[in-house]
């Protein structure tokens, strides 16, 4: 009885070990080199037949979130594919936040994506988020509705008043000021603050 017990938990463990590598160690490089659906979509928009999605030129959109802040989206040119309508493609993409204390947030980068219903926004290349003190430029930010930071990643640069800061990534909330600095490999951050 007591091999038999034996073998079952050698079976067992030897399981769940090969999870956790498969969990932590193969499945994140799985997709890793290959393009999102949205991106592939984006970046192969000529051979996308044209009745296959709408294209316009300065786009805007308004609206309001925390029941008494608003914002307005706008872009140079935009499309929306029909198969994803709620789903806005936009280059020169500049987002503007009005905030309590009249404290205005811009954001502007080269490409972007709006999402109509969740009202998510995710900016990339050459990204850069101000305020009235604060300057911040990266490759790529992400902007859920239902977080209060935004995440900003890729390259990042902080211009702070209390000097410059360089990182991977930054969760930043515009409306405390407080941001999280932390890097890719999750390893311990080492910081220079140039003043």
């Amino acid at each position: 009885m007591k091999k038999k017990q034996q073998k079952t938990q050698l079976i067992l463990i030897s399981i769940g070990l090969l999870l956790i590598l498969l969990t932590y160690f193969y499945y994140p490089y799985m997709n890793k080199d290959k393009p999102s659906k949205d991106q592939s979509a984006r970046d192969n928009l000529e051979k996308i037949p044209t009745d296959q999605f709408t294209t316009f030129e300065s786009l805007k959109y308004e609206g309001i979130y925390d029941l008494n802040k608003t914002f307005t989206i706008k872009s140079e040119k935009a499309y929306i594919l029909d198969e994803e309508p709620d789903i806005v493609y936009m280059t020169n993409m500049h987002v503007i936040l009005y905030l309590e204390n009249e404290r205005i947030i811009n954001i502007i980068s080269d490409k972007g994506r709006y999402n109509k219903v969740t009202h998510d926004c995710f900016f990339e290349e050459n990204v850069e988020a101000t305020d009235a003190e604060t300057k911040i430029f990266s490759q790529n930010l992400d902007m859920l509705s239902t977080k209060r930071f935004v995440k900003i990643y890729n390259n990042v640069k902080l211009n702070h008043p209390m000097g410059v800061l360089f990182s991977d990534k930054i969760d930043y909330d515009f409306e405390t000021k407080y941001f999280k600095v932390s890097m890719f490999d999750d390893k311990a951050v080492k910081m220079k603050v140039i003043k």
